[in-house]
């Protein structure tokens, strides 16, 4: 009988593999960072290739270190990094071009142009997004106009589109040896190219962007009972293991928390930020900043929409401390480094280094370290660096207040950076609400795991999942109102700072 679900958790600086058991439990995990790729200021690309072959080297490591075959995984599911595109050959299963990934921000005048022409208004409206780098849609323009031959072979059907889900869902069900082609909502949600509405790709939308319709993957459930397919990619996986949940990274995480009523948010705090409220089946427009996206689809059920924050940079600015200032020699020691000083000295640090996300949606916005003086050390800003992290997330919790109504009462929190206990107390006490983390902390790959085993039957119902969850420690705000309130006027004076940075076209 098979006892285990297994998950894919393809993310933008890694890929890890990791295995559950009934209870949610983590059985066994292998990781394994790839290649962040810099061609120029602005762009940000990944190997697709190195992405495959980094899915099924850390998929051999879990299962071997965990005496497992194939055989006891009662099924596979699969999140991602939302957003990066990748196009590739059906015929040769090669990429025409590296993976542009969503902090890339070469697309800025084509996002420009359709705010310039009158469309952002029609993607707002049917794709509940704003028109931005941080989208599929023009970075699947770029490259058909950029890269020689792509628009050719889009055209005939030989050259496909998807995000890192559909690349891998592709090769895991066999590749150029018939592969399956498919996405689900909550990643199609995010190319500015589907109909919320619908679940479908919008033809007035594609032809914002000229993208044929053949390049596109089939959009299906979340939870996919009809599965995605049955893995054929030799090795571990060679078993035929149903291949049954798709998530994009940040729904997943909201399945993962088990945050399955409206009202509910959660935050993952990854290379970025991502808070997420569930709105149940209504589709909530947001009027100040944020995303409209879908959450999830089980099944047949209807769709569960959810207002989104996006911030590009949170845990890559500490990742930036290390590689290129050298500050700390491992992100772990960011947190020591902070704690040196009581406060942040004046200093505010705003990574805005692919512009503003939400609730700004700035293109032309780039980093600032504003409010220096002698007095202030390497310990300051690395304080000033945890503190933009919470400081981003207040930004989105204060717009996502105003769109919903709804007051939070509690946040929880997962992903890596979570274990920065300062970081923690330090969002408590700049929301002034408690700061939640569950057990399980990597809640992006188990809410995969949830969408896989749900959709066989591993678990019976969200209830199930419900009992799953459980609070491992909680933070409460420390700081007085009047503390509060002064800190964060100086961090919105200094967003003003970064503005007006980069001439958009």
């Amino acid at each position: 009988m098979a006892d285990y679900v297994g998950a894919v958790d393809q993310g933008t600086t890694s890929t890890r593999f990791m295995i559950f058991d009934r209870s949610g439990n983590e059985v066994a995990r292998h990781q394994l960072e790839h290649q962040q790729i810099l061609p120029q200021a602005g762009w940000v690309e990944h190997n697709p290739t190195e992405i495959w072959e980094r899915t099924r080297a850390v998929a051999e490591t879990a299962m071997r270190t965990a005496g497992l075959r194939a055989s006891d995984l009662a099924a596979l599911g699969v999140t991602n990094q939302r957003e990066t595109t990748v196009v590739w050959d059906r015929r040769t299963g090669r990429p025409y071009y590296n993976a542009i990934v969503w902090q890339d921000t070469r697309t800025d005048r084509i996002a420009a142009a359709l705010e310039r022409e009158g469309k952002g208004e029609v993607i707002r409206r049917k794709a509940g997004l704003p028109p931005a780098t941080y989208f599929s849609g023009g970075k699947i323009q770029w490259i058909l106009e950029n890269v020689p031959g792509v628009r050719e072979a889009a055209e005939r059907g030989d050259a496909v589109f998807g995000t890192t889900d559909t690349w891998l869902l592709w090769n895991l069900t066999g590749g150029v040896d018939g592969g399956v082609h498919v996405t689900d909502p909550t990643n199609a949600s995010r190319t500015m190219l589907m109909d919320l509405e619908t679940l479908d790709w919008d033809d007035e939308l594609l032809s914002f962007f000229g993208v044929p319709r053949r390049m596109l993957p089939e959009i299906r459930p979340s939870s996919n009972p009809g599965l995605y397919g049955v893995t054929r990619a030799g090795g571990s996986l060679g078993g035929e293991v149903p291949l049954a949940g798709d998530l994009g990274d940040q729904q997943a995480a909201t399945v993962g928390q088990v945050c399955f009523e409206p009202g509910m948010a959660k935050n993952t705090y990854g290379t970025g930020n991502f808070l997420l409220l569930n709105t149940g089946t209504e589709l909530v427009r947001s009027g100040h900043g944020l995303l409209t996206t879908v959450c999830y689809q089980f099944g047949s059920a209807k769709p569960v929409y959810a207002l989104e924050g996006s911030i590009a940079v949170t845990g890559s600015a500490v990742q930036w401390l290390r590689d290129q200032l050298g500050i700390i020699s491992g992100a772990a020691q960011s947190e020591a480094l902070a704690r040196q000083v009581e406060d942040n000295g004046g200093v505010y640090f705003v990574p805005a280094f692919s512009g503003l996300f939400a609730p700004y949606w700035r293109s032309d916005a780039r980093g600032a370290i504003v409010g220096l003086s002698r007095y202030n050390t390497n310990a300051h800003l690395a304080r000033a660096t945890l503190e933009a992290i919470c400081y981003q997330t207040r930004d989105v919790v204060t717009a996502m207040e105003q769109d919903s109504g709804v007051v939070l009462d509690v946040l929880r929190v997962d992903g890596g950076v979570t274990a920065n206990e300062l970081c923690m107390q330090l969002q408590a006490d700049i929301l002034g609400v408690p700061v939640s983390r569950p057990v399980v902390a990597e809640t992006t790959a188990l809410g995969a795991a949830y969408a896989a085993g749900l959709a066989v039957g591993f678990w019976k119902s969200t209830g199930d999942l419900r009992r799953n969850w459980h609070e491992d420690r909680r933070w409460e705000p420390t700081w007085s109102e009047e503390r509060r309130e002064r800190g964060y006027a100086g961090w919105r004076k200094a967003v003003q700072r970064t503005l007006d940075w980069v001439d958009v076209d």
